[in-house]
């Protein structure tokens, strides 16, 4: 049965997309993973404020900083420079406080300290190596944005106690004690001595025998698999792109720490990144920081390379989606994507949906997906909800 949550607990934030530049490629020598790793949960002020701008650089995508660009930009309309780069952007190109730019951007003499900070600022980034000779972000900075990604939603689970078990309920040996039923050829450990007691006293027997014996039950996990299916489109930038990235980040993580295995969906006006379930969390992290959001949405074709990732054997196997609009790519975009959720339904996926702002129309049309996906559609107002929502849905399964 379908179910409908609505969530509104705290405001949100902002980042982007594109023809999602997959950057492939080895560490620099200079610095490992697990030196950059170290820096961050070292809380390394310096370095968790570059992995910072590496990410909203990404979300806002933004693919290089060159100075002179950079200052004709704010200088010739600083309200579109704002939507473009973003205030943490700006604060960190400049050295000044964004509302200080836009107060101060038609003063002569702030023009040229502005320009001679921009060059700076800029000129430290390659320094320190977060951008190339180029002005693009390095392989460095990719990965200390995952990694100061992965460290923000941690510390923002810790305090909210997102934990559990998740019990696929399926009866096993080596699984949990759960119910007492008659004892027959089961293990002798699993006897309840409580249980077969109680039943011994009740039939007022003095001594235990055999059909007084009583054994547990036992609950096993099971084999979960879950695909985690990311609305990349322009309409995601910012915020709305950050916060889902964390919250797929805070899935895999809690997913894998489960046993269970994650993938990956990135779309846009189609699919731009796969990653079947794997238990590879460093692999799930660094694919999930890079994504950018551009383009339309179409959500049709995701279902169909969900049907196309899970493995082909009995076991849970759910899709989580995240989108904030109507599919617009396609002929009959509704059409087509009603029949993709029937397909996956009929390949054993359940689908939940996690919406983002929605239109009344858009809102209807999740309800008929999760319907057809027998999962649960989440009604998501502040962007920062996104990561409580989908960790609620994987503790559900």
């Amino acid at each position: 049965m379908k179910r409908v949550v609505h969530r509104s607990i705290r405001p949100a934030e902002i980042t982007e997309k594109e023809n999602i530049d997959e950057i492939k490629g080895k560490m620099s020598s200079d610095m490992s993973m697990e030196k950059l790793m170290h820096s961050v949960f070292e809380n390394d002020r310096e370095k968790i404020d570059q992995g910072k701008f590496a990410s909203e650089a990404i979300n806002q995508g933004v693919s290089s900083f060159t100075p002179d660009m950079a200052f004709e930009n704010l200088v010739n309309n600083y309200s579109v420079a704002e939507k473009l780069y973003g205030e943490k952007i700006i604060r960190a190109i400049t050295g000044y406080d964004p509302s200080y730019v836009e107060k101060n951007i038609h003063i002569p003499e702030f023009r040229r300290e502005l320009k001679k900070a921009i060059n700076e600022n800029i000129e430290n980034l390659k320094q320190e190596g977060i951008l190339n000779s180029q002005g693009s972000l390095s392989e460095e900075a990719f990965d200390l944005a995952a990694f100061t990604l992965y460290f923000e939603e941690l510390e923002k689970l810790k305090p909210e106690g997102f934990s559990g078990e998740r019990l696929h309920k399926e009866n096993n040996i080596y699984g949990m004690k759960n119910d007492v039923k008659e004892f027959k050829k089961e293990r002798y450990k699993d006897i309840s001595v409580k249980g077969s007691v109680k039943t011994a006293i009740r039939r007022g027997h003095k001594e235990l025998i055999r059909e007084d014996l009583r054994s547990y039950t036992r609950e096993s996990k099971g084999r979960c698999y879950v695909v985690y299916a990311i609305d990349a489109s322009g309409s995601m930038k910012g915020k709305k792109i950050e916060q889902s990235k964390k919250a797929g980040i805070a899935l895999a993580f809690r997913a894998i720490e489960e046993k269970d295995s994650v993938g990956l969906i990135v779309f846009s006006s189609e699919v731009k990144k796969e990653v079947r379930p794997t238990r590879d969390f460093v692999l799930l992290l660094k694919d999930i920081s890079r994504i950018r959001a551009s383009g339309e949405t179409g959500i049709a074709e995701t279902l169909k390379s969900a049907v196309m990732l899970f493995p082909e054997e009995d076991a849970t196997k759910h899709l989580i989606l995240i989108t904030d609009a109507m599919p617009t790519k396609g002929k009959s975009p509704e059409k087509e994507t009603i029949e993709a959720a029937h397909a996956a339904h009929a390949n054993g996926i359940t689908l939940s949906l996690i919406g983002v702002n929605l239109s009344e129309k858009g809102q209807k049309l999740a309800e008929k997906l999760v319907e057809i996906g027998k999962g649960r559609f989440y009604v998501i107002k502040e962007a920062e909800d996104i990561d409580v929502a989908v960790l609620e849905d994987y503790y559900s399964l």
